[in-house]
């Protein structure tokens, strides 16, 4: 006779840990970074392994001074240092970019009881603090290309641009930040993540959809052009695919999706702010609770409560 074993929660078990996990998202952001060193030469990659470093370093230290156990071996850590170094100019001034992971990995992450606690993408936080703290750095955007490597507004802060500047934002010859230029590296990274199986393609395609369809509605860019200019395609595909701050199931993953696209469609037609890709996914971070408290299945023969 058979015996049935009971037990807790999960009973589904692999050997993918977080460790493996971060590091093919390390993997999948090489072509960007790539890109960069290309685009904005050797300065980016400079910029990436400090930002990175500082964000481990602070982890670490936290951790000690805490007493608590030391988690950087993670590699958590890593990814929100490159991703946060992805989401600067090239001529950022490093001390400028060590204030961003500071408040990253110790306002947002650690301080909430590290990886797994945090309700908000810490690399986004980190990207408005700076933002805020020191808007001329963030918006002096330079690339090998411009003339005497003078500031050069962005393709999203110039205005519509024609079919024919399709290809120059889809390789990522232009200004912009150090990460989401190339619409292609990017590109070639989701995909990435999507065969080794670390994310679904759900809320990417939800988004950057949602995103097209809102501006051609709202009387925007033209849809293709909104998906590829500014930080959607970075956002869509790294941001807002981050475990702790997005819905775990496959209609949560839909609705967070379109929402994300509909808020940043909205800010950069209506607003007086060019991007609202870190807005849109951090205003939608507070409501992933809520929708998955609102999609998740409920147990077979449960009983509701009053």
């Amino acid at each position: 006779m058979s015996q049935l074993a009971l037990g807790v929660s999960p009973h589904l078990r692999s050997n993918r840990t977080t460790q493996k996990v971060m590091l093919d998202v390390i993997i999948a952001l090489v072509p960007a970074l790539i890109a960069s060193v290309i685009f904005f030469g050797v300065g980016a990659l400079i910029r990436v392994v400090i930002s990175a470093a500082f964000c481990v370093f602070f982890e670490w230290g936290w951790e000690k001074l805490m007493k608590t156990p030391v988690t950087v071996c993670d590699l958590s850590a890593v990814v929100t240092g490159i991703l946060i170094a992805y989401n600067v100019p090239s001529g950022m001034p490093v001390w400028q970019l060590i204030v961003g992971d500071f408040c990253a990995i110790i306002g947002v992450k650690m301080l909430f009881g590290g990886l797994g606690c945090n309700f908000m993408n810490p690399a986004l936080v980190g990207r408005i603090v700076m933002m805020f703290s020191f808007t001329t750095s963030m918006t002096s955007y330079k690339y090998i290309g411009t003339l005497d490597a003078l500031s050069s507004a962005t393709p999203l802060g110039a205005g519509t641009l024609g079919w024919d500047s399709f290809l120059t934002l889809f390789l990522g010859n232009h200004a912009g930040v150090l990460g989401e230029t190339s619409a292609l590296a990017i590109l070639i990274g989701g995909i990435y993540l999507c065969v080794r199986k670390v994310i679904k393609p759900i809320i990417p395609l939800c988004y950057l959809g949602s995103l097209a369809l809102f501006s051609w509605i709202f009387g925007g860019s033209t849809p293709i052009l909104s998906i590829f200019m500014g930080g959607a395609m970075l956002g869509a595909w790294f941001m807002a695919t981050d475990y702790v701050t997005s819905p775990f199931t496959n209609k949560g993953k839909v609705i967070f999706g379109l929402g994300c696209g509909f808020v940043t469609a909205a800010i950069r037609v209506f607003g007086n702010y060019a991007e609202g890709v870190t807005f849109a996914i951090l205003l939608m971070n507070l409501f992933v609770p809520y929708i998955n408290n609102g999609t998740r299945s409920k147990p077979l023969g449960g009983v509701t409560e009053k």
